[in-house]
């Protein structure tokens, strides 16, 4: 029995998987490095990278922060098109 058309069908359901989480995790990684690169408050601690008068460390953090979420999104975009890809190239 050849169960090669199945495993196809899971996996790129399992890849379909991953990119969904990766678009419903965007908002709340967007919430919170922008809840991080505001200003503070009297119920969070923020970076307050509109400033100009913070430090260079101060101002690569922000940096640092800002592509989070670039990052996060790509990174699991990636894994999604490994998961399929890679189950496809080394299918025996």
């Amino acid at each position: 029995m050849n169960n090669r058309g199945q495993v196809v069908i899971v996996t790129l359901m399992i890849g379909i998987v991953v990119l969904i989480l990766a678009l419903a995790l965007a908002p709340a990684v967007k919430q919170s490095t922008d809840l991080a690169r505001n200003d503070s408050t009297d119920s969070s601690i923020g970076l307050n990278c509109s400033s100009d008068t913070i430090s260079d460390f101060d101002k690569a953090t922000c940096v640092a922060t800002d592509i989070t979420l670039p990052y996060f999104i790509g990174f699991l975009l990636l894994f999604a098109g490994a998961i399929v890809v890679g189950r496809i190239i080394f299918q025996e």
